[in-house]
């Protein structure tokens, strides 16, 4: 194809140029202010010079047409694989790739989502985004219209860039599509332990809602453990109550069942994750003899703001004969039977320092203790000499939960504790060694032999002689420590020991702190994605099986780290509700965010697309209704119809040669003004065409 256009190329300047256009205009006023009859040639003349000046060329181009490119742009995000829209859009995109390979002047690029990446941890259907990056690799004076395969679920319309041509949607999914989800309107970031909390759930039913479901129940779970099921009230808030019973981290499953129809489950349950606090520490410290331990329980106990400490003490026992007046003993009765029976489950620690039977205490006060420790109470035995003697407290109620019963026998004579493999494993003492001073552990001087019976002796005396036993005694927790020397290691006996961490990790596992559980399946979000880590006493584990929030089941493979602590990362890009699942314990763990923006409303929809479709005259259609045909459209005309989606050509072109010719010769040009103004002025020298011939005077 070839192009001619008119070209100039000035031998001046132009300012100089139109300095002496300038000129020739007064010289042209000043022939015709004077009368002067060849104004008309001088201006051909002043005409044909400025043209010279000019440097007019005609030019010949020799171009070849380019062909149109139509960009076809498919969402292929997580929502568009529900249903049987990847059926629809691979239905769509081979039909739009047919058409336009028909058509000799336009081409197709295809482009997916996903080949664009996401951006940082942004979530969602980044369609927009894409769209941007698609057009910056395509020539933008070859670009005739878009078509986007998408289901309508975009989260970045505030990213759409401006268009020249036509912008269209084909959108999958079906009018029919409905689906369920819930979602937390309320919840708090903690709550103190023992006291109710509500937390406000909402349930909607969205799209197309078949007739005749039934009746559904909110199915709830602590840590695991279930709890009562929920009706649901579609489109209202929930009130969920509940009670913490331990400190720190608490999830809170929640879980929507799936109907039959609907179009995920993926926004059907969700995760609430509170903080566990307390409080108020209520403890219980009973001592029998004193001794020089004795002030080092109060003085740990007291230096915690957080302890309400309540000291059940034996000062004078019944046998002490000293003359001394009943009356003058004692100011009030020690209220016994409200701290034993009335008031004991309200205490989250009793611990029992050497105490010794002394008809004190009546045995249905220690039976009671047994019972609270059944209940899910919490006892430490700190114990004496009194131990081996016939006014042990083993002879009691007690004896039913202890883990361990004295054979009578009292070591009176130095050794250094010792962490058995038990305790190796055991979060009590699992490296509690690295809290020894320069030259290791000081020495205790007394302890008292015992059979274990039941639970794990995870610190041992000489010989291997059992010296600190944990035990669980149905739902409460029992430990017992055979000695009364451990505020040897508080003074510093001979470079003493840790016995402020061995005795604040002792009481917290009696107290269910879920970071000192020996048996505990946790999880945790990281960047490459989940660190499962599971605490046991076992030596080797089965594989943990690991749901992924689309329902794929994984195996995971735990490998030891440190006694009694296995790990394994595993590694996805995916984010949402993870469960992990080990034999009878299993945790969730949300990466992102449980629901994510994805699928929160999953319902295909072409509303959202609107105002950018508008503004560049397309059109939304859904493949359901049928397959569009593609029309070719002026710019500025309506680009879509009934059936029909249109593109505007851009008439792209490339030369290929350039040829310039002049638009006259100079010496034609500079002989045509010589004419001129020859003939001008003999025109004017003879006065006019009427004198014309005339001689002059």
């Amino acid at each position: 194809m070839s192009v001619l256009s008119l070209q100039f190329a000035p031998g001046l300047p132009w300012l100089l140029i139109a300095l002496l256009a300038a000129l020739a205009t007064v010289s042209l006023a000043v022939a015709l202010w004077r009368g002067l009859s060849g104004w008309a040639l001088r201006a051909v003349a002043a005409l044909v010079l400025l043209a010279a000046l000019c440097g007019p060329s005609l030019q010949q181009e020799e171009r070849d047409p380019l062909t149109d490119i139509l960009l076809v742009l498919e969402d292929d995000s997580p929502s568009q694989s529900l249903s049987d829209r990847p059926a629809q859009n691979r239905l769509a995109r081979e039909d739009v790739l047919a058409q336009i390979a028909a058509r000799p002047s336009l081409d197709a690029v295809w482009r997916r989502l996903s080949e664009f990446g996401p951006e940082g941890e942004v979530e969602g259907t980044r369609m927009m985004t894409a769209l941007k990056k698609a057009m910056a690799e395509l020539p933008a004076n070859r670009l005739a219209g878009v078509v986007l395969i998408t289901d309508g679920v975009v989260h970045d319309l505030q990213n759409a860039p401006g268009l020249p041509v036509p912008v269209h949607a084909m959108i999958s999914g079906r009018v029919s599509d409905w689906d369920r989800r819930v979602s937390v309107t309320e919840a708090p970031a903690f709550a103190i332990l023992g006291e109710q909390i509500e937390l406000r759930l909402k349930i909607e039913t969205l799209g197309n809602t078949p007739s005749g479901l039934p009746p559904a129940f909110l199915s709830v779970s602590h840590d695991g453990t279930p709890l009562a099921d929920i009706p649901v009230t579609d489109g209202a808030d929930m009130v969920m109550s509940l009670t913490l019973e331990h400190a720190g981290r608490n999830l809170i499953h929640v879980t929507l069942p799936v109907e039959e129809g609907e179009l995920t489950g993926r926004n059907n349950e969700v995760v609430i994750e509170l903080n566990g606090v307390r409080d108020r520490l209520q403890v219980l410290l009973i001592s029998g003899t004193p001794h020089p331990g004795t002030r080092t329980w109060r003085n740990l106990l007291k230096s915690d703001s957080a302890v309400d400490l309540v000291h059940f003490t034996i000062l004078r026992p019944p046998e002490k004969q000293d003359g001394v007046p009943v009356s003058e003993l004692s100011l009030i009765a020690f209220p016994t039977q409200e701290l034993f029976i009335d008031k004991i489950d309200e205490f989250d620690l009793i611990i029992f320092d050497r105490y010794q039977l002394r008809g004190i205490l009546p045995g249905g006060y220690l039976a009671s203790v047994r019972d609270y420790v059944k209940r899910g109470g919490a006892v430490l035995i700190a114990a004496g000499p009194s131990l081996a003697s016939a006014d042990s407290i083993a002879r009691t109620g007690l004896a039913d939960i202890l883990p361990a019963t004295p054979t009578g026998r009292l070591f009176e004579e130095p050794y250094k504790p010792v962490v058995t493999d038990d305790g190796q494993r055991h979060p009590v003492t699992r490296a509690l060694s690295q809290h020894a001073p320069d030259g290791g552990w000081g020495p205790w001087m007394r302890h008292v032999e015992v059979v274990p019976m039941r639970g794990h002796v995870i610190l041992s005396a000489e010989d291997d002689a059992p010296l600190l036993m944990v035990d669980r005694s149905d739902e409460g927790r029992v430990a017992l420590l055979a000695s009364d020397h451990a505020w040897l290691w508080a003074r510093g006996h001979q470079g003493g020991g840790p016995q402020l961490e061995l005795l604040r990790r002792l009481a917290h596992w009696l107290m269910r702190e879920p970071e000192l559980e020996e048996e505990a399946l946790s999880a945790v979000a990281t960047d490459e994605g989940l660190l499962i880590r599971r605490n046991t006493m076992l030596t080797e584990l089965p594989e943990v099986t690991v749901t992924a929030p689309g329902g794929a089941r994984i195996p995971v493979f735990l490998s030891q780290g440190a006694p009694g602590v296995f790990e394994a990362q595993f590694t996805t890009e995916a984010t949402g509700l993870f469960h992990v699942e080990q034999g009878e314990l299993s945790t969730v763990v949300v990466r992102g965010a449980a629901t994510s923006v994805e699928f929160s409303n999953p319902l295909a929809r072409g509303d959202l697309l609107k105002p950018v479709l508008a503004a560049s005259r397309g059109a939304a259609l859904r493949i359901e209704d049928g397959l569009p045909s593609l029309r070719s459209v002026r710019a500025g005309q309506p680009a879509s119809g009934r059936g029909w989606l249109g593109y505007t050509p851009r008439e792209a072109y490339v030369t290929t040669a350039i040829h310039l010719r002049p638009l006259a010769p100079p010496w034609a040009m500079l002989f045509l003004a010589a004419f001129a103004l020859v003939f001008a002025w003999l025109w004017e020298g003879r006065r006019g065409a009427a004198r014309w011939g005339e001689p002059a005077n």
